[in-house]
């Protein structure tokens, strides 16, 4: 069986114009947009996310490929689950966008950053933050034949979805449906923004997997480290599967709900 892989870049690329709040230059200001406050490591802005004191509205940009835009299912899922999970009074406001073939497949992490360079133009504004989410039409530069990436969050406010892969490994005999794999990847990266686990929402109680850095050690839980057994793929295959206990004690503590 190959693996499902779910992963999350850990660290802030090293690109020009990537820089901390205090220490923003000319090169993430386009157009009177500082871009800075989006370019910040993943996790780093767990508690603005989901808190109300600094940010009280949400708004999350989709971006997509021609033919691999996300189930409206699973977009309503994943506005139901932030809905449950985030203080934002002002609301969560879902906008999704369609580009032409980029004609990067497979897709390199730079790649991924370029195109949200080129092609976002929702950024952090007053008490509104925004979030970025690309749909990728191919997979991932560090595939093989036994392994693969559904999704990464590679900054703070941004990841992306290979959702070829996804429709390529769901909807057939012995596989989970689409919504339920998309809901999967999609929520599991969307809480790594939010800083699960010890990623920005520090651990109430300790549930870290040491042997799988950032993820939690309950195989039943939303941010368990899918592994290549048939138990991993059967979680799934049963439904989406719900954070447990800690981690939403860690999101709780940071200001979550």
């Amino acid at each position: 069986m190959k693996l499902l892989k779910i992963t999350c870049l850990f660290f802030l690329m090293a690109i020009s114009g990537c820089s901390s709040d205090s220490n923003s230059n000319s090169n993430t200001i386009e157009n009177g947009v500082n871009k800075a406050p989006n370019q910040k490591a993943t996790g780093s802005s767990a508690n603005d996310l989901l808190a109300a004191t600094k940010y009280n509205k949400l708004v999350i940009e989709i971006l997509y490929v021609k033919n691999f835009k996300p189930a409206t299912q699973t977009i309503t899922n994943l506005q139901n689950f932030l809905a449950a999970r985030l203080n934002k009074p002002g609301g969560i406001v879902i906008t999704q966008r369609e580009i032409n073939p980029t004609g990067f497949s497979p897709y390199d992490i730079n790649e991924i950053v370029s195109l949200e360079n080129a092609y976002r133009t929702k950024y952090n504004n007053g008490t509104t933050i925004a979030l970025y989410m690309f749909f990728a039409d191919g997979n991932a530069s560090g595939d093989t034949s036994t392994s693969f990436t559904l999704g990464s969050a590679y900054r703070n406010t941004s990841f992306v979805i290979y959702e070829n892969t996804i429709k390529n490994n769901s909807g057939g005999i012995g596989q989970p449906t689409t919504v339920n794999l998309e809901t999967t990847v999609i929520l599991h990266e969307m809480c790594h923004l939010l800083g699960l686990v010890n990623l920005g929402s520090p651990m109430q109680t300790p549930h870290l997997d040491f042997s799988h850095d950032k993820h939690c050690n309950d195989d039943t839980c939303l941010m368990y480290w899918e592994a290549e057994n048939n138990g991993a793929l059967s979680m799934i295959l049963g439904g989406v599967p719900d954070l447990d206990t800690n981690c939403l004690n860690d999101l709780i503590a940071n200001g979550g709900k």
